[in-house]
């Protein structure tokens, strides 16, 4: 059975753009996988701690010699990272927040990226692992548009879970999601509502198409 690790980072626990799509993705999964695993965490409802010293101190100490924070820090960075080595397909819902991540999504990242394992190896151990990212923001930042220096998550993401752990990273983009609450947008909301609609349908029909991957 293949196992989907599914993280939901929005601030928000209903109205969320980025939930809702993330949730059309592993719907489809779960109907092509019905008897698939999902992992999932929602890291804003259950929040990890952000990386101390004492998590980055472990990985250099020998087992016994590390203190009792230190062990459980190494605990926490290796139960992340053992979800992620474990998945067959990632998905995250990673929403805009002041033109970067959520510092949960954020936290999550400096915990399972650990040099010589997940990362920094010619094979980090997740490598190739297929993830789909809904990467959903209040305006638009595609290229031509006046923001479009400002986008950093797709870029970030892109760097950090294809560079660096090696994940195989595609993006589904939810943009204009303000237009119906912001008066100054009104004039956008039949493009918002575009970008909705191809955002779910791009997350259905990726969802089936990654489970149909491993039910083959």
């Amino acid at each position: 059975m293949a196992t989907l690790l599914h993280l939901d980072s929005s601030a928000l626990p209903q109205g969320s753009h980025s939930r809702d799509v993330t949730a059309a993705f592993r719907k489809a999964w779960e109907e092509q996988h019905p008897d698939g695993t999902v992992i999932y965490r929602d890291l804003s409802a259950n929040p990890l701690p952000h990386i101390t010293a004492d998590g980055i101190q472990a990985l250099f100490a020998a087992p016994e010699a590390r203190t009792e924070e230190q062990a459980a820090a190494f605990a926490l960075r290796t139960e992340l990272a053992e979800e992620l080595e474990r998945a067959d397909a990632v998905l995250i819902g990673a929403p805009m927040y002041n033109f970067s991540i959520p510092s949960s999504l954020k936290a999550w990242l400096d915990h399972v990226i650990i040099m010589g394992r997940t990362s920094g190896v010619e094979t980090p151990s997740a490598a190739g692992t297929p993830t789909t990212v809904v990467a959903s923001r209040g305006g638009s930042y595609a290229p031509g548009t006046p923001r479009e220096d400002a986008e950093f998550v797709t870029t970030y993401l892109g760097k950090v879970l294809g560079d660096m752990l090696g994940l195989d990273v595609d993006f589904i983009v939810p943009e204009l999601t303000l237009a119906r609450s912001v008066p100054a947008m009104a004039a956008l909301v039949d493009k918002a509502d575009a970008s909705r609609a191809q955002a779910h349908e791009d997350a259905a029909i990726k969802g089936k198409a990654t489970a149909a991957r491993f039910t083959a």
